[in-house]
């Protein structure tokens, strides 16, 4: 790893987004402006390898020329952006932890990059623009709930990364309602396997003894009244709330803002978040209203090429 560097003003940046079914491309020019896009699917079950290949491929697709002046890359999985280590990973990307994300696709690149974990450079846009906006001390509390649940901490306008890139990770933290049921990390009662998509769909078999494939079968039913759906819905969301009102108390954000898939299934579970989020909350920060992400598709490789300023820069030869 080199110490922290910075791009050259003025040179187009890639920024790559890596999730566990699908990789997302972009050359970004220097005012933000996506030049070119590419995406194609994660070669997940074919390991690390393959994967930082096809990384470097999306690359190659959006910058054929090699202008970019560096490349920054959002992964899946807990990411130490000092090292540039995949620290640990779930089995949704197969070998996937122990990679040097860094310097291999540095060596695969040629490109100086700077990676960290998804969902803190998704929230990178939202604390810049926290940050531009003036509001307060530029403290953030970012989740991301879907598969599972993510998240992101920046405090004073520094984002939080911690041992091992640890930092942020809001799905492990103990909640009441998960209490007994086994986390994927190898723990148990974590917030994660109750208020995830797969964790809400899971309460509502438990409840009603029958298989459901994904949530929005769950929440269909919910829309018609189905009472277990209602429940099982909104005791994933109500988890989420209370812990997230408990990490406010804990940090003082000036703003926290939650995505992912599954606030999006409706107002049920957005209701249910917010009255225990508010449930929690010291005096205060009492007004302190979560709220939906201000970036659209493009915020994780807005994020990742953004990371090419603010982190360490792994260059190609370490590991040759």
């Amino acid at each position: 790893m080199t110490a922290a560097a910075r791009t050259p003003a003025g040179r187009p940046v890639v920024g790559l987004d890596l999730g566990g079914t699908k990789i997302a491309a972009a050359l970004l020019g220097a005012d933000g402006t996506v030049l070119a896009r590419h995406s194609r699917p994660t070669p997940a079950r074919e390991g690390a390898a393959a994967v930082l290949d096809a990384l470097a491929a999306a690359a190659t697709e959006v910058d054929p020329e090699h202008i970019a002046a560096a490349l920054g890359v959002a992964a899946a999985g807990v990411i130490d952006p000092r090292t540039g280590m995949v620290t640990s990973a779930t089995d949704s990307i197969g070998g996937w932890a122990g990679t040097p994300l860094g310097t291999g696709l540095a060596n695969r690149t040629g490109y100086p990059v700077a990676c960290d974990n998804d969902v803190r450079a998704t929230a990178g846009p939202e604390l810049a623009a926290l940050r531009a906006e003036g509001e307060g001390h530029g403290s953030l509390l970012f989740a991301a709930i879907g598969t599972g649940v993510g998240g992101a901490v920046a405090v004073d306008g520094r984002m939080l990364h911690g041992t091992a890139g640890i930092a942020g990770h809001l799905g492990h933290v103990p909640s009441p309602e998960a209490a007994g049921l086994p986390c994927t990390c190898g723990a148990g009662g974590h917030l994660e396997v109750i208020a995830s998509g797969p964790g809400i769909a899971a309460h509502y078999a438990r409840l009603t003894g029958a298989p459901v494939d994904r949530l929005e079968t769950v929440a269909a039913r919910a829309a018609r009244g189905d009472a277990h759906a209602v429940t099982a819905i909104t005791t994933g969301a109500a988890a989420a709330g209370r812990v997230l009102g408990g990490l406010a108390n804990a940090l003082g954000p000036d703003r926290v803002v939650v995505g992912g898939g599954v606030p999006r299934i409706g107002p049920l579970y957005e209701n249910a978040l917010r009255d225990a989020f508010a449930a929690e909350l010291m005096p205060p920060l009492r007004g302190l209203v979560p709220r939906a992400p201000a970036f659209g598709h493009d915020a994780a490789v807005l994020g990742a090429a953004a990371l090419t300023t603010t982190l360490p820069l792994h260059r190609p030869g370490a590991l040759r």
